[in-house]
C-alpha cells in the first residue's frame, strides 16, 4: 500500500487596512514592495511577472514557491494557483482569491485559500497560520510606507 494522501482544505482570511485599495495591490504588483512582507529577496531569488498569464517563483532554504496568475482586477482582485515544493518533492497545491473591498481609503481584504495538502508533508492548519502571518507583516509594510500607489 502507498502512503500517498491528499487532504483538501479551504480556509478564509481578513484583515483591514488603513490605506487606498490600490496601494494594497501595489504591494503584490511590485516585487520591490512585494519583497518588503513576502520574503525579502529570497536566498535564489524572487521573479515576479505580476500579469494575467503570467509567473511568480520564490525559493528559500528547502523551500520553493511556484505561482501562475489566472485573473487580475486592477485594486479590486487576484486569482491565482500555486504549488509549494520542499527538497524538490510537491507538498501542496492551491487556487487562491485576493479580494480588495475599498472603503474610502481603506482597505478590507479578503484571502481564501483552497488547497490540496500532498502526502502528510504540509498541513491546512500550519499553511493558514503561516499565511496570517505573512498578511500581518503585509499590514507592517503597508503601515511604514510601502507600496506607495
Amino acid at each position: 500500500m502507498s502512503s500517498r494522501s491528499a487532504t483538501h482544505s479551504t480556509f478564509v482570511i481578513e484583515r483591514d487596512y488603513d490605506v487606498p485599495a490600490a496601494r494594497v495591490f501595489a504591494a503584490w504588483a511590485d516585487v520591490n514592495a512585494k519583497g518588503k512582507w513576502f520574503g525579502p529577496g529570497g536566498e535564489k531569488g524572487h521573479e515576479l511577472d505580476f500579469r494575467e498569464g503570467g509567473r511568480e517563483h520564490f525559493e528559500a532554504g528547502a523551500y520553493s514557491y511556484d505561482a501562475l496568475y489566472e485573473d487580475i482586477v486592477r485594486d479590486e482582485r487576484i486569482v491565482y494557483t500555486y504549488n509549494m515544493h520542499r527538497d524538490g518533492v510537491r507538498i501542496s497545491v492551491s487556487v487562491t482569491t485576493v479580494e480588495l473591498l475599498a472603503d474610502g481609503d481603506r482597505t478590507h481584504l479578503r484571502y481564501t485559500e483552497q488547497g490540496v495538502f500532498l502526502d502528510g508533508e504540509d498541513r491546512p492548519e500550519l499553511r493558514e497560520h503561516g499565511t496570517n502571518e505573512l498578511l500581518d507583516k503585509l499590514g507592517e509594510a503597508l503601515a511604514q510606507g510601502a507600496a506607495t500607489a
